[in-house]
């Protein structure tokens, strides 16, 4: 039964007996309950499915968010996740503390990115290999970036093949150990009394973490329900991160956030969603198909993500081209397609 929550005898033991349960809405590559138990306590139990993967690739997915759970659980002061408070891997489940989610608010974001930059500053060095690295945009993502550009009658300044060699050479995320999230979403973000705390860390990696940071500026890449953050709220929240990290560490938060931005434009996979990902060259579709994840097109997320990295390279050292190139192709989609709107506000994030 669906909702018959996959208690062993250690789990019992350990955790206590279910009493009433409530299966709640998640992806296909899960399972999750909230429970109360005999002894009146409430936890969340998460199921890791098969979800079309093999079952190597879901026991790699557990044993993913797990341990990405138990990083973020070094928090000193408020957490920034719930606590782990039993695991069985032979039914891939987590019993995971319960948390109360206070539910909307209008300013919702300085919270969100000091929680952000908590988090990634949790690992160091020391911490390489008990995650994967971060998987950023490959040379083949380069070439599809370029290709759209033919395709679209764009001509390509010499330098920015040169200048996209560079931006991979960048983005090599070996020397960053900052604990991604992997997927910091709206509804994977809780507002609790203590502060944000992040959920689901199936997709939890280390590298560089202003590859979330430009999630304000790209539209909140990974997410069904693209938004855009301008002006005054953007320049917030990016001193929110960039001082909580810094009061953290000590240190500058490294790399260019331009770059990060750039990274996350020539992904066509950043397109689509999680299930749709390496499967085709998404942006090759874009000149003949304008296709839609959650209410935002493949094209309206586009000419979103063009705009920022012109407006980020105009006087860029390394990205120049890359810039002029991203202001022409915007301009051509909106030419071609002039229906194409701007992505929704923050103001109009969902709630959970």
């Amino acid at each position: 039964m669906p909702n018959r929550v996959p208690f062993n005898e250690a789990l019992l033991s350990t955790v206590g007996t279910p009493k009433l349960t409530k299966l709640l809405d998640s992806s296909p590559r899960s399972r999750v309950w909230r429970v109360r138990l005999a002894d009146r306590r409430l936890v969340i139990v998460k199921q890791i499915t098969d979800g079309g993967d093999t079952g190597a690739d879901a026991n790699t997915r557990f044993a993913r968010e797990v341990a990405g759970l138990h990083l973020a659980g070094r928090a000193s002061g408020p957490a920034v996740a719930p606590a782990v408070l039993a695991t069985d891997l032979s039914s891939r489940v987590m019993v995971l503390e319960h948390l109360d989610d206070l539910g909307k608010t209008d300013d919702w974001m300085p919270g969100y990115a000091e929680s952000l930059a908590r988090l990634h500053a949790l690992t160091g060095p020391a911490d390489t290999g008990a995650l994967p690295v971060w998987s950023g945009p490959t040379a083949t993502d380069a070439e599809s970036f370029l290709t759209l550009a033919r395709a679209l009658d764009v001509p390509v300044p010499s330098t920015v093949p040169n200048e996209l060699a560079g931006l991979l050479e960048r983005l090599d995320p070996t020397p960053h150990h900052a604990l991604l999230h992997g997927d910091p979403c709206p509804g994977n973000d809780l507002r609790t009394a203590d502060g944000v705390r992040f959920v689901d860390f199936e997709r939890a990696s280390l590298g560089n973490g202003l590859i979330e940071l430009a999630y304000f500026r790209t539209g909140f890449p990974t997410c069904w329900c693209a938004m855009s953050v301008t002006a005054a709220p953007l320049t917030e929240v990016e001193d929110v991160y960039r001082t909580t990290w810094r009061g953290l560490t000590g240190k500058d938060v490294p790399g260019d956030l331009a770059d990060a931005c750039a990274g996350w434009l020539i992904q066509g996979d950043a397109l689509v969603e999680r299930a749709h990902r390496g499967t085709v060259d998404q942006l090759a579709r874009v000149p003949a198909e304008d296709f839609e994840w959650g209410y935002v097109s493949a094209r309206e997320r586009l000419v979103h993500r063009l705009g920022v990295v012109a407006d980020m390279t105009r006087d860029h050292d390394h990205l120049h081209a890359v810039g002029r190139l991203s202001s022409d192709l915007a301009g051509r989609l909106l030419e071609r397609w002039p229906g194409l709107r701007p992505l929704p506000t923050h103001e109009a994030r969902p709630w959970y």
